[in-house]
């Protein structure tokens, strides 16, 4: 697919998107969906890429700054949501269970973690987006809101269930119900965000962060333990326990179990297969 609305790069095993609608402050649109879409889907696909990176064009001044304002309007006039999107929009992370199917829930779906590098603000669906991230850094001062109570909206894309998991309910019925203005201090505090940085840090910190991960842990390890996560956040604490256990059986069998005994053994860097 053609990139007009993001930019695509792998380097190193990680495959980074940017949001690039600079001056829109990389507000998101259906093509900029479809493109998103379109780059996990080859991200996801690509056995070189280990570790998925979101970020902002830093010319935009944000990460995302939420729904275009002529997609709002379009809205108004229409009467009506528009996506913007047609039906052969890609479907990455489909199919790997019923919960995930479905937009910016596919993230859990997908077999690589995904890191929001949050270099700017974060408004509604740029909040719901680094909300269905795996990890999230920003900078300091970064400002977020869910925005949709201003315009007579429900909490989007899901937003009302994925928040509360990650910030609790307390924090997530303020957030929600306010659509009020909090900061990267604030979302760190609430456990939103896993760390906060100087702007000329972050993609750095992002970047050695991502390389780690990409070098010291299992593809497969990585792959399954992510669909862990979120399919156990469906499910009691004996399945998830019984469904751990037949992945032990399984995953020990793999090369890459041998591989890493003998790295670890032998002190240096494992040569995973994937």
């Amino acid at each position: 697919m053609e990139l007009k609305a993001s930019h695509y790069e792998v380097s190193e095993a990680i495959a980074t998107i940017t949001l690039s609608r600079p001056k829109r402050r990389n507000a998101w649109t259906g093509r900029m969906h479809a493109e998103y879409r379109s780059s996990l889907m080859e991200a996801n696909g690509d056995r070189r890429v280990r570790v998925i990176v979101v970020t902002g064009d830093p010319e935009g001044g944000a990460f995302c700054a939420g729904a275009d304002l002529a997609a709002l309007e379009g809205h108004a006039e229409k009467g009506r949501y528009d996506s913007g999107v047609g039906e052969d929009i890609e479907k990455p992370g489909y199919g790997v269970d019923p919960s995930f199917d479905a937009s910016f829930a596919y993230h859990f779906g997908l077999d690589k973690p995904v890191i929001a590098a949050i270099n700017g603000a974060a408004a509604g669906v740029g909040l719901v987006l680094a909300a269905f991230a795996d990890l999230r850094f920003a900078v300091q001062g970064a400002k977020f809101t869910t925005a949709h109570g201003r315009f007579n909206f429900p909490a989007e894309f899901g937003l009302s269930w994925v928040l509360p998991r990650i910030v609790g309910l307390t924090h997530a019925a303020d957030l929600l119900l306010s659509s009020r203005v909090f900061t990267a201090e604030e979302a760190l505090g609430m456990g939103f965000l896993n760390a906060v940085l100087p702007p000329d840090q972050l993609m750095a910190h992002v970047t050695a962060y991502a390389r780690s991960l990409a070098a010291s842990v299992s593809p497969g390890s990585v792959r399954e333990t992510k669909h862990q996560i979120y399919r156990d956040l469906h499910r009691g604490a004996a399945d998830a326990v019984v469904e751990a256990e037949r992945l032990l059986e399984e995953m020990i069998r793999h090369p890459d179990y041998g591989e890493g005994v003998r790295a670890w053994m032998e002190k240096r860097a494992a040569r995973w297969q994937g």
